[in-house]
């Protein structure tokens, strides 16, 4: 298939161009190992020892409570479901709701059980009443760490407490944190609460920075001897998210102070620009032995880039077309790629589809093309 080479300018109203601020180093923080993800790209900002195979702790709850969403979303359970809490659910340690054996406990009061007080018997009771059992639970969990690509996480339990082989890692507890805020936007709300009563018993949400910057609306705390403070928080300014991963710091106010410097950093050196808005045409292509000359070519999804502040001069994109296009073309038509480039190296790699259908063309013109196309 013969392609040709077509560039494009690419403009930011509102932003300045230049050279832009420097930009510093990340911050020296006191953890194991950390990650800053760009929530709308995935692309990473700073990163230390983010592969480590770590103990999770409580950051275990983000992939049970992934799964519960899951099992709501399929129609599987209901919020309004009422569970009977088992003796093990009841007598499980560590932090807890406070729910009694024998009771009935609604499961949307359980999701706040365990996200908001991080209560390991809540963690236990859903996924009993998911899978029939925590062990049929955990396997949901392994298969859907699998399926999100969180290569080096493997799961024991729903609720992190210490097990030989129950591990993961800064990298994977991004990817977890991103797939909870990108496929369940309403359920996601529930880390944003800074405080849950049941029993007569209200308990904070263990995240602090829920109370210290405004931006934060999640995620999940994490503390066990082994795995030290960790701390999976995210936080929106404008059209920009952020992801801030903190494992094994020395105490909870350290964790609180890492996070909140990392999130700082990326706001503040960084910037989320969305070059084409999915739908956007972006160039035209010629169709031979159509009804029509040519095709309007895009791209389906919105394309998203992270870049450091005031840099617009460094950005720019280039295609390679197909430039034998015969009709008949449907919408979603592949047509081409287009490259997305910061400083000549390229950073992103997206199709180019056809945004319309162009029919055959009469008799005359498939004609008249094929003679044109013996010259191409």
């Amino acid at each position: 298939m013969r392609k040709c080479l077509i560039a494009f300018g690419l403009s930011f109203s509102g932003i300045c161009s230049g050279q832009g601020i420097p930009i510093p180093a990340p911050p020296q923080i006191a953890a194991s190992s950390y990650m800053l993800m760009d929530f709308n790209t995935g692309e990473i900002i700073a990163e230390s020892n983010a592969d480590a195979v770590v103990e999770p702790a409580s950051i275990t709850k983000l992939m049970t409570s992934y799964v519960a969403f899951r099992a709501l979303e399929e129609g599987l359970i209901a919020q309004t479901d009422q569970v009977r809490v088992s003796e093990k659910a009841w007598r499980t340690g560590g932090s807890r709701m406070y729910i009694e054996v024998d009771t009935e406990v609604s499961v949307e009061d359980l999701l706040r059980g365990m996200i908001v007080q991080s209560g390991n018997d809540a963690s236990i009771a859903l996924a009993e009443h998911v899978a029939g059992s925590e062990d049929a639970f955990v396997s949901l969990m392994n298969q859907y760490a699998d399926t999100l690509g969180m290569q080096n996480t493997h799961f024991e339990n729903t609720t992190g407490l210490p097990a030989g082989g129950h591990l993961t890692t800064a990298r994977d507890s991004a990817i977890i944190a991103r797939a909870i805020i990108e496929e369940f936007p309403d359920l996601y709300r529930l880390y944003a609460e800074r405080e849950f009563t049941y029993g007569e018993i209200r308990q904070p949400n263990r995240n602090g920075l829920l109370w210290r910057d405004d931006s934060v609306d999640g995620l999940k705390t994490g503390h066990t001897d082994a795995a030290g403070y960790c701390l999976v928080s995210s936080a929106q300014r404008g059209p920009m998210r952020l992801i801030a991963v903190v494992m094994g710091a020395p105490s909870a106010q350290s964790r609180l102070d890492s996070s909140q410097a990392l999130l700082n950093y990326g706001f503040r050196f960084y910037e989320t620009k969305r070059l084409y808005s999915g739908g956007d045409e972006v160039s035209q292509s010629r169709v031979w032995k159509g009804a029509a000359e040519v095709v309007s070519i895009g791209v389906v999804d919105d394309i998203w880039i992270t870049a450091p502040r005031g840099r617009d001069e460094a950005l720019s994109a280039s295609a390679q077309v197909d430039t034998l296009l015969v009709a008949p073309i449907a919408p979603g038509h592949v047509v081409g790629t287009l490259e997305i480039l910061y400083e000549g190296e390229l950073r992103r790699e997206v199709p180019l589809v056809a945004l319309g259908e162009v029919a055959q063309g009469s008799l005359w013109k498939r004609m008249v093309d094929e003679v044109e196309l013996w010259f191409q």
